[in-house]
């Protein structure tokens, strides 16, 4: 059976794929299995991958909120946009949550000219720039024009001195993030320049999508019981991760939502964040 792709290629229809990925949602392996033979009832020639994923979705959810919030996890990261704003302010957590400080939207002088950072962190007395890569296209890449154009600017910055966290500290390391994937030749040269990438599925056991799992860092957007417009209002407010609502839930109050919505919402969170 062949299938149309996101980026409109046409490919093999791979349910042991569909299946690692229903079982990482925390689904049981005979829900997994229920819903394997649902979808390969009803799937079609030249189905596209987002029909399907919609429909796996929508089995889940009549599972378990979290099972299908966990699923969705790589289009909530894209819901953080279109600006990527909110994505660099989820990176910033991700990094705090490896007990980094960390700041972000800074402008700083390098040796010639001035620059807008997306995140600075430091750890150890160690001082890295942070540069988000946000792509609202599923199917975009990072490719090596992005590490050889941000590798100038850090060369610029690491030789002066910057007043941040605490007194005048040097720029020593330079990460640059993606919420999609680098090329192949954005990853040699990044090796080659010192440079630490991080995208989706880079590192291969310690990026976006690991991290997420090991530390319950999903953003609020992955919620599948608040619509997209209580999404945004979290957001504003600064309510970045699910479990920055399980502490929390006046923050459910002042977006708007009644009590009995708010009770629906934390049962989501608190076992979205409790999953191993």
């Amino acid at each position: 059976m062949k299938i149309v792709k996101h980026s409109g290629d046409i490919v093999d229809f791979n349910s042991e794929k569909l299946k690692k990925s229903l079982l990482k949602s925390g689904a049981g392996k005979l829900v997994v299995e229920n819903i394997l033979q649902a979808i390969q009832s009803e799937i079609y020639e030249g189905i596209s991958t987002k029909q399907i994923y919609k429909k796996a979705f929508g089995l889940l959810k009549k599972t378990a909120n979290s099972h299908a919030a966990r699923y969705n996890l790589r289009e909530a990261i894209r819901m953080l946009g279109p600006s990527g704003f909110f994505f660099e302010k989820y990176i910033a957590r991700l990094f705090l949550s490896e007990n980094y400080e960390a700041k972000t939207n800074l402008f700083l002088q390098g040796k010639c000219v001035l620059h807008e950072l997306d995140v600075l962190v430091k750890k150890n007395n160690l001082l890295a720039m942070v540069e988000c890569k946000f792509h609202a296209g599923r199917e975009a890449s990072s490719d090596v024009k992005v590490p050889m154009y941000i590798l100038s600017r850090f060369n610029d910055l690491k030789v002066r001195q910057h007043a941040v966290f605490s007194g005048n500290e040097t720029i020593s390391k330079c990460w640059i993030v993606t919420n999609n994937r680098f090329t192949t030749d954005a990853i040699t040269f990044a090796k080659c320049s010192g440079l630490n990438l991080l995208s989706w599925d880079f590192p291969e056991n310690n990026n976006l999508k690991t991290k997420n799992d090991n530390e319950y860092l999903y953003p609020v957007t992955c919620l599948t019981t608040l619509s997209i417009a209580e999404k945004d209002k979290l957001l504003i407010l600064d309510v970045i991760l699910v479990k920055e609502i399980i502490n929390n839930s006046e923050c459910l109050e002042k977006i708007g939502l009644s009590p009995s919505r708010i009770k629906n919402v934390m049962k989501e969170a608190s076992e979205l964040c409790s999953y191993i």
